[in-house]
């Protein structure tokens, strides 16, 4: 077992872990934040974005151990209070889901994606999204959503 700390949705954290455990697996297993999924294990479909220093990860294939010292936010970390997130508060408000199953990544990939480029067209956003697969939407309201909560973001509406 190797001993790790790092920071998870603004709370120091210690964990004891295997040196071959996955972080989608701490985060789930460990620190029981199953708002990030495993849907392929293989990196393509992307349910298990984090936000790993600022930017935007695939949990299922980084190491925990990669993690020491390291600032991660999970869907969970988003909000803040009762406050949802302008990404998830536009998600919600333009039914960016529908089984939700692939939400909370491609919510956290459009955190990053905005936060690069916070006046993003539609093709910019459908490119930024293209390692988050959704299986259920078409992507017509996620894209809506996205665009909106930029607005948001930068000051507007």
């Amino acid at each position: 077992m190797s001993t790790l700390t790092l920071t998870v949705n603004d709370a120091k954290r210690t964990v004891e872990c295997e040196p071959h455990t996955l972080l989608v697996e701490l985060l789930r297993e460990h620190l029981r934040l199953t708002g990030t999924h495993v849907g392929c294990d293989t990196s393509q479909c992307g349910a298990c974005t984090v936000s790993v220093n600022g930017r935007s990860i695939k949990s299922c294939t980084m190491l925990a151990l990669e993690c020491e010292g390291a600032s991660i936010t999970t869907i969970e970390g988003l909000a803040k209070g009762n406050q949802f997130h302008p990404m998830q508060a536009a998600f919600h408000q333009h039914h960016g889901l529908q089984c939700g199953f692939c939400t909370s990544g491609m919510v956290m990939a459009a955190c990053e994606l905005v936060a690069k480029n916070p006046n993003p067209t539609e093709q910019e956003v459908r490119h930024g999204l293209e390692g988050n697969l959704c299986r259920c939407t078409g992507y017509h309201n996620i894209v809506k959503a996205v665009l909106s909560a930029a607005d948001v973001m930068r000051g507007g509406k």
